[in-house]
């Protein structure tokens, strides 16, 4: 026996659409009844769909797969560390393990960035969004099913996504005023000033030499941090912004990598990944290592050896009764919260009371190097006043007569820079020195052409890709320290 509101319907489904005369009084009527109707609706075609109510829908562009940017990073670490090739056996398992699907609520937001999320999962509440689904044959589009689509579920290659075209009216300042891009507003200066920061740039990445005192991430008290100076300054022709794949210290200088597409991003996100988590099966052979960093360092005192390897698992711990918190070496007790750190260590300089070190991470921990120097080498960095301030209370400036005449205001003059940055102050010849830790030199794989292999042939052998070998100058301050105490 059929329910009345089932009867209801199926009386309004076999009702002729009204005419252009009586639409208008019978608008709200109507979107009340396509709303009911969605439940019951199974398969409909374009053509239908804009006849009933004159409906315009607003068509995103067909999707596509996009390349599975961590598989690609875990199978190049892979591949350089086992020394094998990194081929796939079929076209079929290489286009699953190098490609990745999406939701329909993920691609809607790719593709209109400047509609807010909310009100885009608000489309998909209220059962307003299609899909034109592409069963793989050749079928005419206009004869092609349209279905309500869900905010999860999974796009195949060719749908196409239809939303109301109401849309098209969504003001775009309003997603622009709060993007942090319109907020960072920069001065022709600052901008020359940052985009003078480049090292390397290609169509994938951009290295940079961070300079000292400046943050790379947004925080407390923070209003010009890298990652927003760097949507500002750095997107060039691009429409994504730069991305973080890793950080530097506040008062560390040195190579900053940024990704510059989300796919990029995630390769070199399962690259430092990948570093961190096999540090501990082959870590002493560089050439197996496809990510490489090596700092500088000038600390106080010098190590037992001239080199080594250091294996101390690190623990964080609250102190100031939990106003602030600090990296220590984990003790017996502390073995189950702490995390295991690896740091190779030579030297490659000194002078009486002093060493300069070159410190390769084999693991990604925050403070590592200087937790791993201060308190297991016994030799903190010199300006660490964090990890080493008591050895910092004695301290007293540097000084050689030769090296301060070689070295003068009229040779380096001091620079009134953007952002209120110093970087010629703070060597060891002055009262207060600065952090004396720089990313000196990074080797990392040619990302750009990784991907392109991988698009261009199903069976790439990843394991012969060349390395892009990256060198930053120090400081001025460091550079300074370095002449004194190389003198």
């Amino acid at each position: 026996m059929v329910g009345p509101i089932l009867l209801r319907r199926l009386l309004l489904l076999l009702r002729p659409p009204p005419s252009s005369a009586e639409f208008g009084s019978a608008r709200i009527c109507f979107l009340a009844f396509y709303n009911c109707r969605s439940y019951a609706a199974t398969s409909e075609t374009i053509d239908e769909e804009k006849e009933k109510g004159g409906k315009k829908w607003f068509t995103l562009p067909p999707f596509t797969a996009a390349v599975n940017g961590a598989a690609v990073g875990k199978e190049l670490s892979r591949n350089r560390s086992n020394g094998g090739r990194g081929t796939i056996p079929n076209t079929a398992s290489a286009a699953a393990a190098y490609t990745t699907t999406t939701t329909a609520l993920k691609w809607v937001t790719r593709c209109c960035p400047e509609l807010p999320r909310s009100l885009v999962q608000k489309l998909f509440r209220l059962r307003q969004v299609r899909r034109e689904s592409c069963s793989g044959q050749a079928v005419d589009a206009h004869e092609r099913p349209i279905k309500r689509v869900a905010a999860k579920d999974s796009m195949n290659i060719g749908d196409r996504i239809h939303l109301p075209f109401s849309v098209q009216e969504f003001p775009a300042d309003k997603h622009e005023s709060s993007n942090y891009k319109q907020e960072c507003h920069c001065s022709e200066e600052e901008i020359n000033f940052i985009r003078s920061l480049e090292l390397y740039k290609d169509p994938a990445i951009i290295v940079i030499n961070k300079p000292p005192g400046m943050p790379v991430q947004g925080g407390i008290g923070i209003k010009r941090s890298l990652d927003k100076l760097a949507t500002a300054c750095l997107s060039y022709d691009l429409s994504e912004p730069p991305r973080l794949v890793h950080r530097l210290d506040r008062d560390s200088s040195g190579l900053l990598v940024m990704g510059r597409t989300q796919t990029i991003a995630a390769v070199l996100h399962s690259i430092f990944r990948e570093k961190t988590v096999g540090a501990s099966n082959d870590v002493t052979d560089d050439a197996k290592r496809i990510l490489q960093r090596r700092y500088w360092a000038l600390v106080i005192g010098s190590p037992r050896q001239r080199k080594g390897l250091i294996s101390a698992p690190l623990v964080k711990v609250v102190v100031d009764n939990g106003k602030s918190e600090r990296i220590t070496a984990a003790n017996d007790s502390q073995t189950l919260s702490s995390q295991h750190a690896i740091t190779k260590y030579k030297v490659i300089g000194s002078c009486p009371g002093f060493t300069w070190l070159e410190l390769t991470p084999l693991t990604g921990r925050k403070h590592q190097l200087r937790v791993h120097c201060a308190e297991v080498l016994r030799t903190p960095i010199v300006g660490d006043y964090k990890y080493g301030w008591q050895t910092h209370r004695n301290w007293k400036p540097l000084s050689s007569s030769n090296t301060e005449s070689h070295w003068n205001e009229e040779l380096h003059p001091r620079r009134n820079l953007p952002f209120d940055l110093n970087m010629d102050g703070g060597s060891i010849s002055e009262k207060t020195p600065r952090l004396h830790l720089h990313c000196k030199q990074m080797v990392l794989p040619n990302v750009h052409l990784a991907l392109q292999n991988v698009k261009l042939h199903s069976d790439c052998d990843l394991s012969e890709l060349e390395s892009l070998e990256l060198v930053a100058p120090l400081p001025s301050y460091m550079q300074r320290s370095w002449d004194i105490t190389n003198y």
